[in-house]
């Protein structure tokens, strides 16, 4: 089942001394019906594996771009995009399960604050008005929670549609 997912290279883990690190590019379901399907089988898959992680103990960072707006906070337009792949309520959801299994959105441990984005959409120019989206996420397990100095956006940084994200880890 899960092979199905290896030909796309969405996945680079890294193991250290100290945590795992998942740098993932989750898969858009906007495009039609069947990858929507193909993102929630890989959601789930990824939350299968992670969970065994850490039942092993593992500490675990996972960065990278989920495509889903977590809360109506984390985009500029939520009823506007109530219907849309990135923010129905099925990948919210999953994004709810994920936390629960043992997971810390960083951001929002320093920021509860609205228009903090990541990513915009070009064709719109939507970043001049900063009608964005927040998809690009640091999610570390509770077990690194102690470690977490900071997390921070950097929607000054151009170049593409979205902007580096980053955390400050202490050991």
């Amino acid at each position: 089942k899960k092979k199905k997912f290896d030909n796309e290279g969405r996945i680079l883990i890294a193991e250290y001394p100290w945590f795992l690190l998942y740098n993932i590019y989750f898969p858009n379901g906007s495009s039609k019906a069947e990858r929507l399907t193909f993102k929630m089988e890989f959601y789930d898959a990824f939350l299968e594996h992670v969970n065994s992680q850490l039942k092993a103990g593992k500490k675990i960072i996972v960065c990278g771009d989920i495509n889903t707006a977590h809360k109506e906070i984390d985009l500029a337009l939520p009823d506007a995009n109530r219907n849309k792949s990135g923010f129905l309520d099925m990948e919210r959801e999953w994004i709810d399960k994920f936390l629960t299994l043992g997971f810390i959105d960083t951001f929002r441990v320093f920021n509860s604050e609205g228009g903090n984005y990541t990513w915009w959409e070009q064709v719109t120019r939507a970043r001049s008005r900063n009608e964005g989206w927040r998809i690009d996420y640091f999610l570390i397990s509770n077990n690194l929670s102690v470690n977490l100095k900071d997390a921070f956006i950097m929607p000054g940084v151009q170049g593409s549609d979205h902007c580096p994200v980053g955390i400050e880890l202490s050991f």
